[in-house]
């Protein structure tokens, strides 16, 4: 009965999955093990939570929802519920227990998926890998190659700090209420970065300021950018190309390009 008077929100952006089957999906990418630390974005009503619960003894869910609460501390003694928005979490106080690598799952709301991912970017050193339900355009986007138009910021960064594997289509149909749109669960599995922390700082910057103005050459975006004042002509990328045209290992040649000069 609980579960009928709880209605989703949308300012939350609360969207419960209904379907068994999918949810068993995403646990078998997951592959959750006994000991792994773990920690659930959002389990609203616990559909996710419960079988979970049956594969690990560490499980740590945050959810911003104080109506859901009550039900989810009846699953089990081996949940931690914490109530409140994953953003303001310092997941460093979750690391710190055991120093061991934090694993997380989620069926996360749409709206502020760019900035989860970049909060686990931020803590990459602690986390070990993800799988998400995004909007199935947003897979799309994380997953985009060179030269495509999906291929931007939100990709190469991603890519840079992850191996961004998409798992599966999700269809609009699954879920409660129904969403305008499909969804996809997507594995991110965190490198293990050789790069000091100022080379990966930079290097976000770096490709922000590349696509500042994406159909242009790199050496406009470049000039027109917070590097505007450094000289890239011995740089060794070819600046007459188009920002989408260059891969990785080029924008980190750039941001190593740039911690080199630019204090000289």
């Amino acid at each position: 009965m609980q579960r009928k008077t709880i209605k989703p929100l949308k300012r939350f952006g609360q969207n419960y999955i209904q379907d068994k089957n999918v949810l068993l999906k995403i646990i078998s990418e997951f592959n959750p093990q006994s000991k792994d630390k773990i920690i659930e974005i959002g389990p609203g009503h616990g559909a996710l939570t419960k079988l979970l619960l049956e594969k690990v003894n560490n499980l740590t869910a945050i959810e911003i929802d104080t109506r859901v609460i009550g039900t989810l501390q009846k699953l089990s003694s081996n949940i931690k519920i914490v109530n409140d928005d994953f953003l303001k979490i310092d997941l460093n106080s979750i690391y710190k227990n055991d120093n061991k690598k934090i694993r997380i799952i989620g069926n996360i709301p749409y709206n502020i998926t760019s900035s989860i991912i970049f909060k686990l970017i931020d803590n990459n050193e602690i986390i070990s890998d993800a799988v998400f339900m995004v909007q199935h355009e947003v897979a799309k986007r994380m997953t985009g190659i060179k030269g495509t138009k999906d291929y931007g910021i939100f990709s190469i960064i991603i890519n840079y700090f992850c191996e961004v594997k998409y798992c599966f289509k999700v269809s609009r149909n699954v879920f409660q209420p129904k969403p305008n749109v499909d969804s996809a669960v997507v594995h991110l599995r965190f490198k293990s970065n050789k790069e000091d922390y100022l080379v990966q700082k930079t290097f976000i910057k770096v490709v922000k300021a590349s696509f500042g103005n994406r159909r242009k050459m790199l050496r406009n975006s470049l000039s027109n950018s917070i590097f505007k004042d450094l000289n890239f002509s011995n740089c060794k990328i070819d600046l007459s190309k188009r920002a989408e045209n260059l891969d990785i290992k080029d924008f980190i040649k750039l941001s190593k390009f740039i911690l080199k000069n630019k204090y000289k």
